[in-house]
This record gives C-alpha cells, structure tokens and sequence, in this order.
C-alpha cells in the first residue's frame, strides 16, 4: 500500500477545521512491520492549556482522535466513493500528567483487507483504533491511551 503523509494530511486539515483551530501537525502516515500508523502533535500552546499549565483533555482527545481519523483515511481513502467513516465511540483512559507538546500515534486494530471485505459483502463494518498519547524528547513518557472504534457507512 502506497501511502501520501501530505496528501492524508491535508484532506485531514480541509474536513476537519477543529484540527486547524489547535494547531495539530501531521508527523507521519506509513506502514511498517507493525502496520499502518499515523502520528500527529500537539504544539504547546497557552491557548490549549488547562488549569496546571499542561495540555487541557479535550485537546488531548482531539489529538488522538485525529490522528485516527489519519490512519483510517490512509487506510481506506479509497473508498471514499462508497462509504463514509464514521467515529461510533471513543474511550480516553489518562496516565499521567503532561506537560508541553504531545505526541498521538495511532494503529488499526483490524487488517484493512479483513474490513474492506465486510464491507464488500454489504455489512457494516467496525473496526477500533489503537492511539497512544506521549510526551516529547529523552524523557518521553505515555500520558494517554485511546481507542476509537470506527465503522465505514455504505453511501
């Protein structure tokens, strides 16, 4: 599977405004041995700090869940003719308290082929993403666990 990080990343900033409006970037869309991944970051920024000067919640939600709508949009872009991803719920277990800018990488829970046959066979799929959110630098330490569970609509 051949994978454009730019191409994934700007269609990822056109449908979804709110990951402008925080600044996220877009740090890689690949697959390697562990499979497809997105990792996107959160800048430290006051404008999305919360009451002890870190990275307010719902900023680091938002991270984590944009960085799985990446790998899903990367892992089925092209499938967009005939099915919408949808996000049907999300669960956020934080670890630890962070501070500065945060890192989410993001990994499919199921092989793209496995759902695109559901989808092929008329059912809905769902399929969870996998998204670990961690601080920056040497002492780089996992402040979040995420999974978002997706399902491709058929148009």
């Amino acid at each position: 599977m051949s994978i454009d990080s730019r191409q994934v990343a700007a269609g990822m900033l056109q449908a979804v405004p709110f990951a402008r409006t925080l600044g996220i970037e877009f740090i890689d869309v690949a697959e390697d041995s562990e499979g497809l991944h997105a990792i996107v970051r959160l800048p430290d920024s006051g404008a999305t700090h919360n009451h002890v000067g870190g990275p307010h919640a719902g900023a680091m939600f938002t991270l984590g869940e944009t960085a799985s709508g990446a790998v899903v949009l990367a892992g089925f872009g092209h499938l967009l003719d005939r099915a919408v991803p949808l996000a049907v719920r999300a669960e956020i277990a934080y670890k630890k308290l962070a501070m500065g800018p945060v890192r989410a990488t993001a990994r499919l829970g199921r092989p793209v082929a496995e759902v695109e046959a559901e989808l092929a066979a008329g059912t809905r799929p769902e399929f969870p993403v996998l998204v670990e959110i961690s601080t920056e630098g040497e002492s780089a330490r996992v402040t979040a666990l995420l999974t978002v569970v997706w399902t491709l609509r058929p148009q």
